[in-house]
């Protein structure tokens, strides 16, 4: 028998589960055995889709992949679809390996198509109804309706924010999303998802989610949270929600309000947040909505010129305003917050009056500033973190010159 006969031969079994739609498994285990290998095939966005050949010991040594898994990338067109990894007694014909990679590409690609497709579609949607590009309430009813969800009885949104803790690999927004996605279809029947526009270092997932009472958009929210903290480790994880709208015309709104949520939660520290339980925050959403502008001149008018000097010189400027009006103008209990002197404080709280014109010691001045936190908050603005150098240390960045 000829060397082609034999690949023929060989990639027969890999042919026949391919043209009998048995199923990503059964293709699966007809290339375990072509390979003669434990294998595993992963999706774009790092969703294990089928093990074979392989042991639980085995199936956990493929996935955290080594020196002695093999990991090929599938592509179709040019673009990843996935990847497969196996782990094989020999070393396989090369030939082989690449015709069984061609034909695993072209079957995940065939097989989840109409699901990534689908997803597509409901992104879009999700994106044109909080952007208020879709406001007939028949058309968004009739659009949901095609999609899988109900929002005859009224619905809310949810926002998710995650920021890799440490670097990854692969699609992670992809497999953010994925999770996500899955999460709340169990929670939430219905629930309709889209990647929103975060930055480089987080993914965020908007989601309309189907809920006749409040009671359900909040037991929702909490499902995700810990499901989400359960498979997502190694990120940190804030999600804001908003509150429950009867009429789906109002969704853009209660876009706005989860928004508004997600950036204070993050804020403050809080891994979900609701926009009922934002307090004051609540007052700002019309200049949110609206106007952005306003808020970011307003903060710009009280906030930024310290965080422009504490990004400069690694000084303390915000949080040291923060801490004192949260301890209601008590310059020792801000000391002893901070683990500094009384002297440090009151020397901060005088540069602040320097740089910004606003005398935090007055009645004005601290309404006007803790109005100025608010606005970062809601705007998503990170407060700057780091040590404080005072007067007379040599630490801090050192200004550029003009000449740089």
């Amino acid at each position: 028998m000829t060397a082609a006969s034999k690949r023929a031969g060989t990639l027969d079994a890999v042919a026949e589960a391919v043209e009998s739609g048995a199923g990503l498994p059964a293709v699966a285990r007809a290339v375990a055995k072509v390979l003669d290998a434990s294998v595993a095939l992963i999706d774009r966005s790092s969703a294990v889709l089928a093990v074979a050949g392989a042991s639980s010991d085995q199936e956990q040594k493929l996935l955290a992949g080594g020196e002695d898994v093999t990991t090929v990338e599938l592509r179709v067109g040019g673009g990843a679809v996935g990847e497969l990894r196996y782990r094989a007694k020999g070393v396989p014909d090369p030939a082989i390996a690449r015709m069984v990679a061609t034909l695993l590409a072209l079957e995940l690609e065939r097989s989840r198509s109409p699901e990534w497709e689908s997803e597509e579609v409901a992104g879009a949607f999700v994106a044109a109804v909080l952007a208020r590009e879709v406001t007939d309430r028949g058309d968004i009813l009739a659009r949901a309706a095609e999609l899988g969800a109900d929002l005859e009885k009224g619905a809310g949104v949810l926002i998710v924010r995650a920021a890799p803790r440490a670097a990854q690999s692969g699609e992670w927004r992809a497999r953010v999303m994925t999770l996500a996605t899955r999460a709340l279809r169990s929670l939430a029947p219905g629930a309709l998802a889209a990647a929103a526009e975060s930055g480089e270092t987080a993914a965020e997932i908007a989601a309309i989610v189907p809920a006749e009472d409040k009671e359900r958009l909040a037991r929702a929210a909490a499902g995700l949270a810990r499901e989400l903290e359960d498979t997502l480790s190694g990120f940190h994880l804030t999600i804001g929600g908003s509150r429950r709208a009867a009429d789906p015309v109002d969704l853009y709104r209660s876009g706005n309000e989860a928004r508004l949520a997600l950036n204070v939660g993050e804020a403050e520290g809080r891994a979900l947040l609701a926009f009922e339980d934002t307090g004051a925050y609540r007052l700002l959403l019309p200049a949110m909505s609206e106007d952005p502008r306003e808020l970011e001149r307003f903060y710009g008018e009280t906030i930024e010129p310290l965080a422009a000097y504490d990004d400069q010189y690694e000084t303390e400027l915000v949080a040291t305003v923060e801490a004192y009006l949260d301890h209601d103008g008590n310059v020792a209990a801000t000391a002893k917050h901070l683990f500094t002197h009384r002297h440090t404080i009151r020397y901060r709280l005088e540069r602040v009056r320097e740089l910004c014109g606003h005398d935090v010691s007055a009645t004005e001045g601290r309404e006007k500033l803790g109005l100025g936190l608010k606005a970062m908050r809601v705007l998503g603005i990170a407060s700057p973190r780091g040590p404080a150098f005072e007067p007379g240390s040599e630490g801090g960045k050192v200004p550029r010159s003009s000449e740089e």
